[in-house]
């Protein structure tokens, strides 16, 4: 059974992990697409992040099989995908990949919640489930950077052939009904309203408004990198950006290690700070001989991930009461991946326009300088603020759950 949900997890994962990185470089070097438009189609991923609790709340929990609302999604986000590669106009893109987005994101949530109804200990036995995830981000993109299709709408269809696939797959889990088919659906059930009252905490209330803020730094990461990379004349950029990924497994494994000597404020901090460094190293990087720069900020992926979201849901755990664990991790997951995510989609795709230049041939060009240091004066901004007014009550956590995404 736990080769199987990791094979589920794999599937889940290198679908996104196919289109999302180098989407991108295909909407601004092929489509000639603006930064604000780039930016809005990378935010697609963020509204149905922020949508996706009604839905899952809705159908998975009180009205279907999960298998079977996986089956759907997926070969719904299939089609769209295909659809989304045929296209070259920003409305009918945007249009079809916020769509696809709809679809997609609630399966994050679905295959978590799968696994762990079939296996024993969710605690101890997830997290070497979900990093195969983690894998699958990695393979797909060796596998695009070796193709040399960033640039190209090929990896919408290698998306759209492994959510196929994923669908198939899907029908050979084992069932999982509806837990509250005879429960009266509620608004509430779907968003973490009730878990508001702990920002009154004031530890709480800083570390829920850093998670939002430092989201709109980190917008910048993912929706222009690749293009990035590929602008200055990195060779497999994709290849070279699954760095990131290998970077967090490694990280993932110092967790322990780091909660005993820095405890959990100065973890945070120290994931933060790795974004101002990334920032700067993209700044100031370049090919050839200052290409350490660029590997370093990109390597530096795993401390920026898992010492920040990972120590955060940690953080939530240990300091939540036990009946309102889920809804305060529902609440940080729609400031962040929601909320924060789609504010950084549209004020990167806004700076990113600022610093545009088109050459005498027409060929857009940016000032990254320009662009990555106001990224990391973000990311400062945020470390200084968190730093200055956030207050562990307690050094160690009892029990850590680790994740990867």
């Amino acid at each position: 059974m736990k080769w199987r949900l990791r094979l589920m997890m794999l599937f889940e994962f290198a679908i996104w992990g196919a289109w999302y990185v180098t989407v991108g470089t295909w909407l601004g070097q092929t489509l000639h697409f603006s930064g604000k438009e780039i930016g809005a189609v990378a935010g697609t991923t963020a509204i149905g992040a922020m949508i996706s609790p009604l839905f899952v709340g809705l159908l998975a929990d009180r009205l279907f099989d999960t298998r079977r609302v996986l089956v759907v999604l997926h070969l719904i986000g299939a089609l769209l995908l295909v659809v989304a590669a045929q296209q070259s106009a920003f409305p009918v893109v945007y249009a079809t990949l916020l769509a696809y987005s709809l679809c997609y994101m609630p399966t994050l949530a679905l295959t978590a919640s799968l696994a762990m109804r079939h296996i024993k200990d969710p605690q101890e036995e997830f997290g070497a489930i979900r990093v195969f995830g983690t894998i699958g981000w990695i393979v797909v993109g060796l596998i695009v950077g070796a193709w040399g299709v960033e640039a190209t709408a090929s990896p919408l269809l290698l998306a759209a052939g492994l959510s196929l696939a994923m669908a198939i797959y899907c029908v050979t889990l084992p069932p999982t009904p509806p837990l509250a088919r005879n429960t009266r659906f509620e608004l509430r059930h779907a968003l973490p309203l009730e878990s508001l009252h702990l920002l009154r905490d004031r530890s709480m209330a800083v570390f829920a408004l850093a998670s939002f803020l430092i989201c709109i730094p980190l917008q910048f990461y993912y929706a222009f990198t690749n293009l990035y990379l590929n602008e200055i004349g990195v060779v497999n950029a994709a290849g070279k950006m699954t760095g990131g990924q290998m970077s967090e497994l490694f990280c993932m494994l110092l967790i322990p290690w780091f909660f005993r000597r820095l405890g959990v404020k100065y973890m945070l901090a120290a994931g933060m700070l790795a974004w101002v460094v990334r920032y700067a190293m993209f700044a100031y990087g370049a090919t050839g001989e200052l290409m350490w720069m660029l590997w370093l900020g990109i390597v530096l992926h795993g401390i920026c991930f898992d010492f920040f979201f990972v120590v955060g849901q940690i953080y939530i755990d240990r300091e939540a009461p036990p009946a309102l664990r889920a809804a305060t991790q529902g609440l940080i997951t729609f400031l962040t991946y929601g909320l924060g995510m789609f504010v950084g989609s549209w004020l990167s795709g806004l700076v990113v326009d600022t610093y545009a230049h088109t050459d005498a041939q027409g060929v857009a060009t940016h000032d990254w300088r320009a662009i990555w240091t106001i990224a990391g004066a973000c990311a400062a901004f945020v470390l200084v603020l968190f730093v200055l007014l956030f207050k562990d009550r307690k050094a160690t956590v009892a029990h850590p759950v680790t994740d990867a995404a």
